[in-house]
């Protein structure tokens, strides 16, 4: 038996119906064809799925969708403002932090949450935060860099 959720993805709200086992992700990626966020292990341990719901990261495939119902969503594709990328976007293109991109988006937006919480974090405070996000590159330094520099242009 489907249900009527609402969903506010990225400033536009939507209505749809889904199966109580259907997951965030897949209402992101299928049902949106949002697919910033990927399915990596499906299991919340790489964090490639990373989203923001109500301000905060969560894995969206560990989200069901009847569980956002009612809920803010951004997905990557929600940070830019039109043609201006977001700062993290922007530093995470500027100290060289994006390879293969696929945690990229996982990382930006785990990032925005703790620069949104707190806009001055220590290293390690950026470490705790972009710990859910594995990075098969290895660009663990280049996006904590990129964090940085986006916290020091904050702080003024």
């Amino acid at each position: 038996m489907k249900k009527l959720i609402t969903l506010k993805v990225n400033g536009e709200l939507h209505e749809m119906e889904v199966t109580p086992w259907t997951t965030l992700l897949e209402v992101i990626r299928e049902g949106l064809h949002l697919t910033g966020a990927k399915e990596g292990c499906g299991l919340g341990d790489c964090g490639t799925c990373v989203v923001l719901l109500d301000g905060e990261a969560v894995n969206s495939c560990l989200v069901l969708a009847v569980d956002a119902d009612g809920r803010e969503v951004t997905t990557i594709e929600g940070l830019a403002a039109g043609d201006n990328l977001h700062p993290l976007q922007q530093a995470f293109i500027e100290k060289g932090a994006v390879q293969c991109g696929f945690c990229s988006p996982g990382m930006i937006l785990s990032a925005k949450s703790l620069l949104d919480q707190n806009p001055a974090p220590n290293e390690d405070e950026i470490k705790e935060a972009l710990s859910g996000v594995l990075c098969r590159c290895g660009s663990y330094t280049k996006i904590i860099e990129a964090v940085a520099a986006v916290s020091q242009r904050i702080k003024g």
